[in-house]
């Protein structure tokens, strides 16, 4: 099998923070999303990866995850010109597949559960495809399967009045059926070609399309509340770990990630979960936690900050209450705004100063 990860868009719902790069690379629990998806595929036994990419930052895909090598697989990219749609863009990897039975990952996908026995059971199938279904709470928003009798009857976009809540998670198992389906598929009212109305088309035409229901942790991120409730989700679960000091007036408590070479100073206190990178310095009078990622080589004083992400190389010197936020990298806050409560969503490079 081989494993494709479409990492294009243009996440207009992210916006400030994908001005300057792909949502995919957005980090939670300091690390990229699509990286997860990376993880994911390879824990399934496949080495194999393309990487489709288009729009903003697609050069930083490249940059940051290379041939592959440094994360034990062999990555190769494929260019998607303009947004088309998820049939358009795995369409283009035809030639990549070639005849091999293939997995597919949306890159803002987060998914907790390994995926790898379902990976072997449709290997060894006779399935056209495979889909994996969650219960959601907002049906309207996903494509949502009809079940009936643990047999999928229909397929739907976005339906106003979904017949289940069901939605057919960005995780599809498929074979090189799914290209035919492909070339006679017409675009939707949005212009794309929808990977809904391809398995829809499969399923009309008697094609055998079965399901696996996440009955754990799935998260379509597309926007900031989902990013970082997915960075809590994946923060609790985490193994802790402590690498770097921090002085006896200082309080740590929960499950923690602490990286190298960051110092925590007196009268600070860390609530886990959370993590914090490396080469960071958490000054005096520092309340951190719960749910708070912070990135490497940032320096935080006399802050409070709750259920946010503090990308990489972020200064932070102010006593306002910082919640439900995402600050970019090399963001800087320098205001003296007394039990002040924001909710923030800087993009990279913003500097508030006050």
């Amino acid at each position: 099998m081989k494993g494709i990860i479409l990492h294009g868009g243009h996440g207009t719902r992210l916006r400030p923070l994908t001005h300057t790069g792909p949502k995919q690379l957005l980090p939670i629990a300091n690390k990229p999303m699509s990286e997860y998806c990376v993880e994911a595929i390879r824990n399934c036994g496949i080495s194999e990866i393309a990487i489709i990419i288009g729009g903003i930052g697609s050069n930083k895909v490249r940059e940051y995850y290379g041939d592959g090598s440094k994360f034990n697989v062999k990555i190769s990219y494929i260019e998607q010109d303009e947004p088309k749609g998820i049939a358009h863009a795995i369409n283009l990897c035809k030639n990549f597949v070639g005849d091999e039975k293939f997995l597919v990952f949306l890159g803002d996908n987060i998914i907790q559960k390994s995926i790898s026995e379902i990976s072997k059971k449709f290997e060894s199938s006779n399935d056209d495809a495979l889909v994996l279904l969650c219960e959601v709470s907002n049906p309207e928003r996903f494509g949502i399967a009809d079940v009936k009798e643990n047999k999928i009857l229909k397929i739907i976009e976005k339906p106003k009045n979904p017949p289940t809540n069901l939605a057919v998670t960005g995780i599809y198992f498929l074979t090189t059926k799914i290209f035919d389906i492909f070339s006679r598929l017409k675009p939707s009212w949005r212009n794309e070609l929808e990977i809904t109305d391809a398995l829809q088309m499969m399923l009309e035409e008697n094609n055998t399309i079965n399901f696996e229901m996440i009955t754990d942790y799935w998260k379509d991120t597309g926007t900031p509340d989902d990013i970082i409730h997915a960075n809590g989700e994946v923060l609790k679960n985490m193994q802790p770990y402590f690498f770097g000091t921090k002085e006896n007036e200082s309080e740590l408590t929960g499950n923690l990630m602490v990286g190298e070479n960051t110092s925590i100073s007196k009268n600070s206190k860390i609530l886990g979960p959370s993590i914090i990178g490396e080469n960071c310095t958490i000054g005096e009078n520092c309340t951190i936690g719960p749910n708070v990622s912070i990135g490497n080589n940032s320096k935080l004083t006399n802050c409070n900050i709750q259920n946010s992400i503090i990308m990489e190389s972020c200064k932070i010197d102010s006593n306002m209450k910082i919640r439900n936020s995402i600050l970019a990298s090399n963001s800087s806050i320098t205001i003296d705004a007394t039990n002040d409560e924001k909710v923030l969503l800087l993009g990279e490079g913003t500097k508030i100063s006050l």
